[in-house]
């Protein structure tokens, strides 16, 4: 009989505030290991097998385009997706979206989101005024491996009119495949997340 993994607070200390901390099924959730996720708002999800991780995808007129043709580039890689818009090119609003998608990474409803408009900016200023989110506009692999590894960024944003299909995968690719980095990256990002707690009301 396999042993029964122990979750304990270290563990959830090593996930991002606002993240997730999935286990097997069989395993033992320590009381402060719970106390430690409640107050760090990471969701503990158990679960037999190994669950597709959900991409919140979302962007306005400027990144549709593109948008609609990462989504089955995505189910290649083995990614599940949501979409939250917009599904036409009429001119729409860019704040409408990029909150959209921030709000389902906030709330856990998807791992991770990535936010498509003409020049990436917008969407990713709207994203970061959600608490618990970390947008960053990369425009090469090197920034998108950077924000994930130094900042912990866990939601993209692009400009789907300054770079080329193929290189906007590419950012894509290597952001969702690199991990967050050393326990150093961890203590400055938790130092961002404390700026943020003193505006929360």
């Amino acid at each position: 009989m396999s042993q029964r993994r122990i979750i304990t607070e270290q563990d959830v200390l090593a996930v991002e505030p606002g993240g997730l901390l999935e286990a097997p099924e069989s395993s033992i959730i320590t009381p402060l290991a719970r106390e430690t996720a409640s107050a760090c708002r990471v969701r503990i999800i158990l679960s037999e097998g190994l669950r597709r991780k959900v991409i919140g995808l979302g962007a306005d007129h400027g990144g549709f385009e593109v948008k609609e043709q990462l989504k089955p580039w995505l189910d290649e890689l083995g990614y599940a997706h949501k979409d939250f818009g917009t599904h036409g090119s009429a001119a729409v609003d860019y704040p409408d979206f990029a909150f959209a998608v921030a709000n389902a990474v906030a709330k856990g409803d998807c791992d991770l989101g990535i936010i498509l408009d003409g020049a990436g900016i917008g969407s990713c200023m709207t994203a970061n005024k959600v608490p618990g989110v970390r947008a960053a506009m990369c425009y090469d692999a090197e920034t998108a491996k950077n924000s994930r590894e130094h900042n912990y960024a866990n939601v993209l944003t692009l400009g789907a009119r300054l770079r080329p299909l193929e290189l906007l995968r590419e950012i894509v690719k290597v952001w969702l495949a690199t991990d967050y980095g050393e326990e150093r990256h961890g203590r400055r990002v938790r130092k961002i997340m404390d700026v943020e707690k003193r505006y929360l009301r």
